[in-house]
């Protein structure tokens, strides 16, 4: 249990294809405290058939493929599940889609998952983002970050993305202000007085 992304979900999905031809495969859902819903959605062959050649070579081997194939779950199933399980966690409107290039998942999940994104915050934690930022800014800590095992599973993904994201907040964004300069900001205080 992490406390990163208290109250975020993180979320992965997606087949590798064009947003209008992709159907969703594979969706997590992980609170920083606590694991959702893993799940497999079932997915015609026409689609599998269609997908890059990074896609089949990679889930693959993997064995995602064949355990798209095999699942039994629809898209509304996952939905529902995934919603059902946000709704216990957290108030509507107050839970950040979080992740690594998570803007490409909202995507899918907008087009997909409408009723599991309308509960969600409408901002996102990109730690795609971060990472950036921690690489242009501050190479030597960049060093590091925590390299990804590339499984391209999306369990495997968000736990490498709640590592990464607790790398950054312990490597670089550290608290600097004082105690005493802290109580004179949140009262409305200059800083300049606790100088």
């Amino acid at each position: 249990a992490s406390a990163t992304l208290t109250g975020g979900a993180v979320v992965r999905g997606g087949s590798g294809l064009k947003l209008l031809r992709t159907k969703l495969f594979l969706i997590t859902v992980v609170f920083s405290s606590r694991q959702g819903p893993n799940l497999i959605i079932n997915q015609p062959d026409e689609l599998l058939d269609s997908m890059s050649e990074w896609c089949k070579e990679h889930h693959g081997k993997s064995g995602l493929t064949k355990a798209v194939k095999e699942s039994k779950i629809s898209l509304q199933q996952a939905e529902y599940e995934f919603l059902s399980f946000v709704r216990q966690q957290t108030p509507p409107g107050l839970c950040p889609l979080a992740g690594n290039s998570v803007h490409a998942d909202k995507k899918f999940l907008d087009k997909y998952m409408p009723q599991f994104m309308r509960h969600l915050h409408y901002r996102i934690i990109d730690v795609s983002t971060v990472k950036e930022l921690c690489r242009r800014w501050y190479p030597e800590e960049y060093e590091f970050a925590p390299k990804k095992a590339a499984s391209h599973r999306a369990l495997d993904d968000i736990r490498e993305s709640i590592k990464e994201l607790q790398f950054y907040r312990d490597s670089i964004f550290k608290r600097k202000t004082d105690e005493k300069k802290r109580k004179l900001i949140e009262n409305g205080e200059s800083d300049k007085a606790a100088s």
